[in-house]
Protein backbone atom coordinates (compact mmCIF):
# COMPACT_ATOMS: atom_id res chain seq x y z
CA UNK A 1 0.00 0.00 0.00
CA UNK A 2 1.50 3.35 -1.03
CA UNK A 3 1.41 6.57 0.97
CA UNK A 4 -1.52 7.96 -1.01
CA UNK A 5 -3.59 4.84 -0.27
CA UNK A 6 -2.69 5.05 3.43
CA UNK A 7 -3.71 8.69 3.56
CA UNK A 8 -6.95 7.90 1.74
CA UNK A 9 -7.71 5.24 4.38
CA UNK A 10 -6.99 7.63 7.24
CA UNK A 11 -9.22 10.32 5.77
CA UNK A 12 -11.99 7.89 4.89
CA UNK A 13 -14.28 7.66 1.91
CA UNK A 14 -15.22 11.35 2.21
CA UNK A 15 -11.96 12.19 0.42
CA UNK A 16 -10.77 11.34 -3.07
CA UNK A 17 -7.35 11.53 -4.66
CA UNK A 18 -6.87 14.37 -7.14
CA UNK A 19 -3.07 14.70 -7.32
CA UNK A 20 -0.75 11.79 -6.39
CA UNK A 21 2.55 12.41 -4.65
CA UNK A 22 4.60 12.32 -7.85
CA UNK A 23 2.42 15.01 -9.44
CA UNK A 24 2.68 17.27 -6.39
CA UNK A 25 6.46 16.92 -6.19
CA UNK A 26 6.74 17.76 -9.88
CA UNK A 27 4.41 20.74 -9.51
CA UNK A 28 6.19 22.34 -6.54
CA UNK A 29 9.64 21.72 -8.01
CA UNK A 30 8.47 23.46 -11.18
CA UNK A 31 7.03 26.30 -9.08
CA UNK A 32 10.33 26.87 -7.26
CA UNK A 33 12.28 26.66 -10.53
CA UNK A 34 9.95 29.14 -12.21
CA UNK A 35 10.29 31.65 -9.37
CA UNK A 36 14.09 31.48 -9.55
CA UNK A 37 13.99 31.82 -13.34
CA UNK A 38 11.58 34.75 -13.27
CA UNK A 39 13.53 36.69 -10.66
CA UNK A 40 16.95 36.08 -12.21
CA UNK A 41 15.56 36.72 -15.68
CA UNK A 42 14.15 40.09 -14.61
CA UNK A 43 17.58 40.94 -13.22
CA UNK A 44 19.04 40.61 -16.72
CA UNK A 45 16.09 42.25 -18.42
CA UNK A 46 16.37 45.78 -16.99
CA UNK A 47 18.91 47.56 -14.71
CA UNK A 48 16.41 48.48 -11.92
CA UNK A 49 15.79 44.75 -11.41
CA UNK A 50 19.47 43.84 -11.27
CA UNK A 51 19.37 43.39 -7.48
CA UNK A 52 17.21 40.30 -8.09
CA UNK A 53 20.32 38.52 -9.35
CA UNK A 54 21.18 37.94 -5.68
CA UNK A 55 18.35 35.40 -5.66
CA UNK A 56 20.88 32.99 -7.17
CA UNK A 57 23.90 34.25 -5.27
CA UNK A 58 24.82 37.34 -7.28
CA UNK A 59 25.18 38.31 -10.95
CA UNK A 60 27.90 35.78 -11.80
CA UNK A 61 26.12 32.79 -10.32
CA UNK A 62 22.78 33.97 -11.69
CA UNK A 63 24.30 34.10 -15.16
CA UNK A 64 25.64 30.55 -14.76
CA UNK A 65 22.66 28.93 -13.05
CA UNK A 66 19.76 30.57 -14.90
CA UNK A 67 20.03 28.46 -18.10
CA UNK A 68 20.62 25.20 -16.21
CA UNK A 69 17.52 25.82 -14.08
CA UNK A 70 15.71 26.62 -17.31
CA UNK A 71 16.57 23.20 -18.73
CA UNK A 72 15.40 21.54 -15.50
CA UNK A 73 12.14 23.48 -15.64
CA UNK A 74 11.57 22.44 -19.24
CA UNK A 75 12.12 18.75 -18.46
CA UNK A 76 9.73 18.88 -15.50
CA UNK A 77 7.17 20.74 -17.58
CA UNK A 78 7.48 18.26 -20.46
CA UNK A 79 6.84 15.39 -18.05
CA UNK A 80 3.78 17.16 -16.66
CA UNK A 81 2.49 18.17 -20.10
CA UNK A 82 2.65 14.61 -21.46
CA UNK A 83 0.85 13.26 -18.38
CA UNK A 84 -1.90 15.89 -18.37
CA UNK A 85 -2.46 16.56 -22.07
CA UNK A 86 -5.45 14.21 -22.28
CA UNK A 87 -7.30 15.98 -19.50
CA UNK A 88 -6.67 19.36 -21.10
CA UNK A 89 -8.24 18.62 -24.46
CA UNK A 90 -11.31 20.82 -25.08
CA UNK A 91 -14.80 19.35 -24.79
CA UNK A 92 -18.17 20.70 -25.91
CA UNK A 93 -19.11 21.98 -22.44
CA UNK A 94 -15.97 24.12 -22.35
CA UNK A 95 -17.42 26.41 -25.02
CA UNK A 96 -20.65 26.83 -23.07
CA UNK A 97 -18.64 27.41 -19.88
CA UNK A 98 -16.70 30.23 -21.52
CA UNK A 99 -19.88 31.79 -22.87
CA UNK A 100 -21.26 31.83 -19.35
CA UNK A 101 -18.11 33.26 -17.77
CA UNK A 102 -20.20 35.93 -16.00
CA UNK A 103 -22.06 33.19 -14.15
CA UNK A 104 -18.73 31.56 -13.29
CA UNK A 105 -17.31 34.79 -11.86
CA UNK A 106 -20.54 35.47 -9.96
CA UNK A 107 -20.47 31.93 -8.46
CA UNK A 108 -23.81 31.05 -10.06
CA UNK A 109 -22.62 27.48 -10.43
CA UNK A 110 -26.09 26.05 -10.98
CA UNK A 111 -26.19 27.83 -14.36
CA UNK A 112 -22.76 26.62 -15.49
CA UNK A 113 -22.41 23.41 -17.57
CA UNK A 114 -20.54 20.51 -15.91
CA UNK A 115 -16.83 20.24 -16.68
CA UNK A 116 -14.13 17.61 -16.45
CA UNK A 117 -10.97 17.45 -14.37
CA UNK A 118 -9.87 20.92 -15.51
CA UNK A 119 -12.03 23.91 -16.39
CA UNK A 120 -11.49 25.88 -19.61
CA UNK A 121 -9.45 28.52 -17.76
CA UNK A 122 -7.06 25.88 -16.48
CA UNK A 123 -6.84 24.36 -19.95
CA UNK A 124 -6.02 27.76 -21.42
CA UNK A 125 -3.20 28.17 -18.89
CA UNK A 126 -1.90 24.73 -19.85
CA UNK A 127 -1.81 25.42 -23.59
CA UNK A 128 -0.34 28.90 -23.19
CA UNK A 129 2.52 27.36 -21.22
CA UNK A 130 2.87 24.63 -23.86
CA UNK A 131 3.51 27.49 -26.28
CA UNK A 132 5.73 29.62 -24.03
CA UNK A 133 7.97 27.05 -22.35
CA UNK A 134 9.44 25.42 -25.50
CA UNK A 135 9.93 28.91 -26.92
CA UNK A 136 11.89 29.86 -23.81
CA UNK A 137 14.06 26.75 -24.13
CA UNK A 138 14.84 27.20 -27.83
CA UNK A 139 15.58 30.92 -27.60
CA UNK A 140 17.48 30.37 -24.36
CA UNK A 141 19.79 27.87 -26.05
CA UNK A 142 20.41 30.34 -28.90
CA UNK A 143 21.40 32.97 -26.31
CA UNK A 144 23.41 30.64 -24.04
CA UNK A 145 26.95 31.87 -23.70
CA UNK A 146 29.58 30.52 -23.92
CA UNK A 147 28.10 27.19 -25.01
CA UNK A 148 25.86 27.87 -28.01
CA UNK A 149 25.46 31.56 -28.83
CA UNK A 150 28.78 31.70 -30.66
CA UNK A 151 27.53 29.27 -33.31
CA UNK A 152 24.78 31.64 -34.48
CA UNK A 153 24.84 35.06 -36.22
CA UNK A 154 24.42 38.07 -33.97
CA UNK A 155 21.10 38.89 -35.62
CA UNK A 156 19.74 35.46 -34.72
CA UNK A 157 20.83 35.88 -31.10
CA UNK A 158 19.20 39.31 -30.92
CA UNK A 159 15.91 38.00 -32.31
CA UNK A 160 16.12 35.11 -29.87
CA UNK A 161 16.59 37.60 -27.02
CA UNK A 162 13.45 39.47 -28.04
CA UNK A 163 11.37 36.30 -28.39
CA UNK A 164 12.74 35.03 -25.08
CA UNK A 165 11.60 38.20 -23.31
CA UNK A 166 8.14 38.03 -24.91
CA UNK A 167 7.71 34.36 -24.03
CA UNK A 168 8.89 35.03 -20.47
CA UNK A 169 6.39 37.88 -20.12
CA UNK A 170 3.60 35.62 -21.40
CA UNK A 171 4.60 32.82 -19.02
CA UNK A 172 4.81 35.13 -15.99
CA UNK A 173 1.39 36.66 -16.66
CA UNK A 174 -0.09 33.20 -17.20
CA UNK A 175 1.36 31.86 -13.96
CA UNK A 176 0.15 34.91 -11.99
CA UNK A 177 -3.38 34.30 -13.29
CA UNK A 178 -3.00 30.59 -12.45
CA UNK A 179 -2.01 31.41 -8.85
CA UNK A 180 -4.86 33.91 -8.45
CA UNK A 181 -7.41 31.39 -9.74
CA UNK A 182 -6.05 28.68 -7.41
CA UNK A 183 -6.51 30.99 -4.42
CA UNK A 184 -9.90 32.21 -5.64
CA UNK A 185 -11.39 28.71 -5.93
CA UNK A 186 -11.30 27.54 -2.33
CA UNK A 187 -9.81 24.07 -2.01
CA UNK A 188 -7.69 24.16 -5.18
CA UNK A 189 -4.51 25.25 -3.42
CA UNK A 190 -4.97 22.71 -0.65
CA UNK A 191 -5.52 19.94 -3.18
CA UNK A 192 -2.04 20.51 -4.61
CA UNK A 193 -0.57 20.38 -1.09
CA UNK A 194 -2.45 17.41 0.37
CA UNK A 195 -3.41 15.68 -2.86
CA UNK A 196 -6.97 14.99 -1.74
CA UNK A 197 -10.29 16.79 -2.12
CA UNK A 198 -13.67 16.08 -0.62
CA UNK A 199 -16.30 14.30 -2.67
CA UNK A 200 -18.50 17.37 -2.30
CA UNK A 201 -15.78 19.67 -3.70
CA UNK A 202 -15.11 17.39 -6.66
CA UNK A 203 -18.81 16.98 -7.43
CA UNK A 204 -19.39 20.72 -7.20
CA UNK A 205 -16.39 22.04 -9.17
CA UNK A 206 -15.60 19.17 -11.57
CA UNK A 207 -18.72 16.96 -11.81
CA UNK A 208 -17.74 15.13 -15.00
CA UNK A 209 -14.36 14.17 -13.51
CA UNK A 210 -16.08 13.16 -10.28
CA UNK A 211 -18.57 10.91 -12.07
CA UNK A 212 -15.85 9.33 -14.21
CA UNK A 213 -13.62 8.69 -11.18
CA UNK A 214 -16.45 7.12 -9.17
CA UNK A 215 -17.40 4.86 -12.09
CA UNK A 216 -13.83 3.67 -12.60
CA UNK A 217 -13.33 2.97 -8.89
CA UNK A 218 -16.66 1.17 -8.52
CA UNK A 219 -16.16 -2.61 -8.05
CA UNK A 220 -17.22 -5.00 -10.80
CA UNK A 221 -20.43 -6.95 -10.12
CA UNK A 222 -18.50 -10.25 -10.09
CA UNK A 223 -15.57 -8.93 -8.06
CA UNK A 224 -15.12 -9.36 -4.32
CA UNK A 225 -12.78 -6.38 -3.96
CA UNK A 226 -12.86 -2.93 -5.57
CA UNK A 227 -10.86 -2.38 -8.72
CA UNK A 228 -7.69 -0.45 -7.93
CA UNK A 229 -6.95 2.26 -10.42
CA UNK A 230 -3.49 3.60 -11.07
CA UNK A 231 -4.13 6.89 -12.85
CA UNK A 232 -0.84 8.73 -13.55
CA UNK A 233 -2.66 11.93 -14.43
CA UNK A 234 -4.99 12.00 -11.41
Amino acid sequence: MNRDDEKRNRLGQRMMLRYPTSTRINHWTMALSFILLALSGLAFFHPPFFFLSHTLGGPVWARILHPFIGVLFFLLFALMAVSHAGNNLPIRNDVRWMKQIKDVLANRDEKVPPIGKYNPGQKLVFWLLVLCVPTLLITGVLMWRPWFAGYFPVTVVRIASLLHALAAFGAIVTIVIHIYAAIWVKGSFGAMIRGFVTHAWAKHHHPLWYDDTIKRERPRPDAKTPIKRDDPVA
